[in-house]
């Protein structure tokens, strides 16, 4: 069971890079498919136990997620719970609007743009059955330079540098986090980076300088849609599965 697990959704942000389909909604409110893009993050969540979901959105649309959304009945729950980010303050700021909700409990932590194709559960037991530190997962790119870059040495992160132009390595860290509480000192003692932002990657590299950052490679395809071409590809990989799946129910 996954019920001492909180579960956060990262959904901030003015998704500037997809303007203007941002300019009337949320980037998290797009369709991917058949769906809107949040639905795959919460769905998710939902599939590897956890019930206790907190939704951290900002910019002007932050009500359509309620009016989407609602209580989460639709997901079999009875309640989601909403927080609001003042401005863009980067990521490990959303994830701090989260310290009363998680309550001195771990947490599985997911922006809101990612789609994983197969469940996480695996990789959640694990982390449960972690005594302390955080646990991320690493998938093998071809355009590393687009996201956290971790140096891996055996079964250690040794660190993780952000969209770097030379990466050394291939292993993009994914959307996915998984913290013990002690992740929010860890954030108050950030400072922002040159893009104002305080950054995720600073929180994990903290962990990893403890040797407290463990991780898994994922299995199966994993995509983020903050750009106009990842978007396509979520797109194009959501809507293949759905077929495939469909395929194989005939």
């Amino acid at each position: 069971m996954a019920g001492d697990l909180k579960g956060v959704i990262l959904a901030g942000g003015l998704g500037k890079r997809l303007w203007p389909l941002t300019k009337i909604t949320n980037k998290h409110l797009l369709p991917v498919y058949d769906r809107p893009m949040i639905y795959y993050p919460l769905s998710l969540l939902v599939q590897a136990g956890i019930k206790d979901i907190l939704i951290v959105t900002g910019g002007n649309h932050a009500g359509e997620f309620l009016r989407l959304l609602g209580n989460g009945q639709a997901f079999g729950l009875k309640h989601i719970n909403y927080a609001y980010q003042e401005g863009e303050g980067g990521i490990a700021e959303a994830l701090g609007l989260a310290r009363h909700f998680a309550f001195g409990k771990k947490m599985i932590v997911i922006l809101g743009d990612n789609l994983f194709e197969r469940s996480i559960k695996p990789y959640v037991e694990r982390f449960r059955a972690q005594k302390k530190g955080a646990r991320v997962l690493l998938k093998k790119v071809e355009d590393a330079h687009r996201f956290g870059v971790a140096e891996v040495r055996g079964k250690r992160i040794l660190s993780i540098q952000e969209k770097p132009l030379k990466p050394k390595s291939h292993w993009a860290v994914t959307g996915l986090y998984m913290y013990d509480p002690a992740v929010f000192n860890i954030i108050q003692t950030l400072k922002p980076s040159a893009r104002g932002e305080f950054e995720i990657t600073d929180v994990n590299n903290a962990y990893a300088r403890k040797n407290q950052l463990q991780f898994d490679t994922l299995d199966g395809w994993w995509t983020d849609s903050g750009t106009f071409d990842s978007l396509l590809r979520a797109n194009q990989l959501v809507a293949r599965q759905a077929k495939t799946t469909a395929g194989r129910g005939k």
